[in-house]
This record gives structure tokens, C-alpha cells and sequence, in this order.
């Protein structure tokens, strides 16, 4: 979000709180990019913050309460108010638990495989409608064929994309390997080290997928520890991840702060890999 829109969402997760009986005389912002993550204090709840236009805060709502009932380990929402999303001032707002840091260090690519694997059995047993992984390949392709909305994206760059999300689509499509629900983007930032174990945030990605498609966002040493890993299928999902984070940060309305250098160092990481892939 832009400053103006931060200061708004600030103000309306502090009034909402408020309101439920929640002091909320500070608000930390622990991450923002298309949606503000706040540390409301004294009352320690964390508030997510979407603009309303989005509507998809009710969908991980009701995500988070289904993947708890099965086991699964993920954040909890806060247990001192209804759980229900809260709107003010043209944004949507849910209350979660805030978990403080047991550590400084990277979890264990051992412990971050058996949170995947156990987040993995327990989606298996909802019936949830999500989209398919390749619709967010769809979407990024939209933004590299339309000059307009990825402006600053030059001919050769657009082409590099624009061909690896389109061949990748294909070859992970061809392979017809089994698909299930997936965490859809379960990279570091959305794995909290507590004192409950790793445990995952953010859910408004869940899509079907194989689970190659999840392992490509967690470092690579943390497929070593999951079991019945396609080598070749995670491989092309890396590349294929890759392409789609760099294709949104290229987007002119990408708000995070630093999306057009990351996004500069996505093209080149996608040339290396893809050089890397046919040599291999």
C-alpha cells in the first residue's frame, strides 16, 4: 500500500480493535505490500489489513478455521474476539494471534519439510473449491501480453517471460501429475518459528496443484527432506515460480517497496536457470 492508504488502514485496524475492547494505542507494520500486516500494542493481535475491492479476506477466514479443525499447522486467529471480518473505512480487517519469535534463525529445512508434509495431509482432507495453480499462470501471462499493464517491462524481457510461463505451462501440464490443495506460495516469510513449531500464515493463495508446485517456493534444501519428491517437476516449478513472482513485480500497480528491483533480478535469475535447465 501507498503511505496515504497506510496511514488509513492503520487508523481502521486500531479503531476496529478498539471497539472489540482491544487496546490498541500503537500499531508496528510488519509487512505491506497488497495488504498491510500490523502488531496492534498493547492488546499483541496482528491485523490484517485488505482494501475491500479485494473481497478475499472472508475466503481465508474460513480457510484458516477449516485447516485448524484438520490438525493442520497454521496461525490461529484471536481467540478474544468473534472470528469474523471487520470492516472500516473501505477496508477489510481480521484479527489473528500474534506469535513472537523463538528464534533468530532459519527453521530446519527438516522441520520446514514436516510442516509442509503435515499441512499437506491435512488439506488433503477438505473439499474446498480453489483455483487451479494455472489460473495464476493465466493471470501472469495477462499482465506480460498487455504493454500496458507492465509498461516498464522491455521487448526482450517480455518475451523471455511470455515464453517461459507459456512453455513451463505446458510441460507441467503434459506431465498430468497427481494435484491436491496447496499452501500456494509457503516461502519463508510465511512460516513463523513459535513455540508451537513452524507454523503458516497467509492462506489467500491456496489453490490445486502438484505438490512440486508448493516445494518450488521453500528453499531447495527442504525438498531433500520431503518424501516422493519428481525432481524434474519441482525443477520446472521453480523456474515457472520464478517467472510468475518477477511477472508481478513488473506489474504497474505492484506496490511492494522494492518490486522493481526484485523484479530486475528475477529476469536474470530466470536467464540462469533456464541456461541452467538445458544444459542440465
Amino acid at each position: 500500500m501507498h503511505e496515504p492508504d497506510v496511514r488509513r488502514a492503520v487508523a481502521a485496524a486500531r479503531s476496529i480493535a478498539s471497539s472489540l475492547g482491544l487496546i490498541a494505542d500503537e500499531a508496528i507494520v510488519l509487512h505491506n505490500s497488497n495488504k498491510l500486516t500490523l502488531r496492534l500494542l498493547p492488546c499483541d493481535v496482528l491485523a490484517r489489513v485488505t482494501p475491500a475491492a479485494h473481497q478475499n479476506a472472508q475466503f481465508e477466514l474460513d480457510l484458516a478455521q477449516r485447516l485448524a479443525e484438520s490438525g493442520c499447522p497454521v496461525a490461529a486467529l484471536d481467540p478474544r474476539v468473534q472470528p469474523r471480518v471487520y470492516d472500516g473505512d473501505g477496508f477489510e480487517i481480521t484479527l489473528w494471534t500474534y506469535y513472537e519469535p523463538v528464534t533468530a534463525q532459519k527453521i530446519p529445512p527438516a522441520d520446514y519439510a514436516g510442516a509442509l508434509e503435515r499441512l499437506h495431509a491435512g488439506t488433503r482432507e477438505l473439499d474446498i473449491p480453489t483455483p487451479h495453480f494455472t489460473d495464476r499462470i493465466q493471470s501472469a501471462q495477462q499482465l506480460v501480453a498487455n504493454p500496458d499493464l507492465t509498461p516498464a517491462l522491455a521487448d526482450a524481457d517480455r518475451e523471455l517471460l511470455g515464453d517461459t510461463l507459456r512453455n513451463l505451462r505446458r510441460a507441467i501440464d503434459e506431465r498430468g501429475s497427481a494435484v491436491q490443495l496447496l499452501h500456494g506460495e509457503p516461502h519463508p516469510g510465511n512460516l513463523l518459528a513459535t513455540e508451537n513449531g513452524p507454523l503458516f500464515i497467509d492462506f489467500e493463495t491456496f489453490c490445486r496443484g502438484p505438490v512440486e508446485f508448493d516445494l518450488a517456493h521453500a528453499p531447495e534444501e527442504v525438498s531433500e527432506h520431503y518424501p516422493g519428491v519428481d525432481r524434474d517437476l519441482l525443477r520446472e516449478c521453480r523456474i515457472l515460480m520464478l517467472a510468475m513472482v518477477t511477472t508481478w513485480r513488473w506489474d504497474r500497480d505492484d506496490q511492494l517497496p522494492n518490486g522493481r528491483q526484485l523484479g530486475t533480478e528475477g529476469l536474470g535469475q530466470i536467464r540462469a536457470a533456464l541456461d541452467l535447465n538445458t544444459r542440465g
